[in-house]
């Protein structure tokens, strides 16, 4: 069984979409985890039926008995995060500001503050418009813990590959290169790195690189929308060899990509365009 992991310095650059033309490719043979779980989209493509979903919780959340509390204040005096305060004369606990610290919970003389473990978002496992398995997840407005709820998506993921024996779990990365991304990224056998021939495309590539390189994980590159700046695909390309980067495929820019999107479809199933012939070419060279 292999992973194989896509993901981009910064948002915009085509990722999800290239990660769900290479999964309709895939088909049947491919399980496929959306791990972009602070913004998750592919499903908007792969026509998920959502047929199982569970709840995910994280982390904690402090709740205040109003009967016990005796307004003394010191729960408010407490906490750093400013998530404590009078709603109608009652001591409140905002949500969305609580870090779950547990430090108010603590100090209250009366015990009126306890932590309950924290609901973050659902979870769900999918038959997708492939035939194929899909893990995705919805994070919760305002929720953390997302690197942990990626954990849970791959490690699903990984169950259903060994169960159903299929050889490829193909991972949708959050951009970046945080702690999603660095979830995503391990245990993973090959990542996908896929930028664009703009400034901060170039910026962002290197930075995620470097994230690859402490996982010591082979790497390749598709170079998306190539044809919009030479001097800077010339550049990526330049630091690619430097870097023993595989060039997976250079894919220029198309308006079909934007229109099959329109459609929820994959630019492979939209049409028989140049490109569609290069994300064949990319996928067997993935493999």
């Amino acid at each position: 069984m292999k992973e194989i992991v896509v993901i981009s310095g910064k948002g915009g650059t085509g990722k999800t979409s290239i990660t769900a033309a290479l999964s309709y490719l895939g088909g049947k043979d491919v399980v496929v985890a959306d791990c972009d779980v602070d913004a998750a989209d592919m499903h908007l493509l792969m026509q998920p039926d959502f047929s199982n979903k569970e709840k995910f919780y994280s982390g904690y959340l402090a709740t205040v008995d109003k009967d016990k509390c005796t307004n003394c204040d010191k729960c408010i005096e407490v906490c750093r995060f400013d998530a404590i305060s009078y709603v109608d004369g009652k001591i409140n606990i905002n949500e969305l500001n609580c870090e779950g610290c547990g430090y108010c919970a603590e100090i209250c003389p009366e015990k009126a503050i306890t932590l309950e473990t924290r609901y973050v978002g659902d979870w769900y496992i999918s038959k997708i418009k492939t035939g194929g398995t899909m893990v995705h997840a919805r994070l919760g407005i305002g929720a953390e813990n997302s690197g942990k709820l990626v954990a849970k998506i791959k490690n699903e993921a990984k169950t259903i590959a060994s169960s159903e024996h299929k050889e490829i779990i193909l991972i949708d990365g959050s951009p970046g290169i945080g702690c999603p991304v660095v979830s995503s990224l391990s245990g993973a056998n090959y990542a996908i790195m896929v930028t664009e021939p703009t400034v901060s495309g170039v910026h962002d590539l290197k930075r995620v690189h470097q994230l690859v390189k402490k996982f010591s994980i082979p790497s390749g590159c598709i170079i998306n929308k190539a044809d919009l700046n030479d001097l800077i695909t010339k550049q990526i390309k330049e630091y690619l060899e430097l870097e023993n980067i595989n060039l997976i495929a250079e894919l220029p820019y198309d308006e079909t990509f934007t229109e099959a999107m329109v459609n929820g479809k994959t630019i492979v199933e939209y049409n028989h365009s140049s490109l569609k012939c290069k994300m064949v070419e990319s996928w067997e060279k993935i493999k």
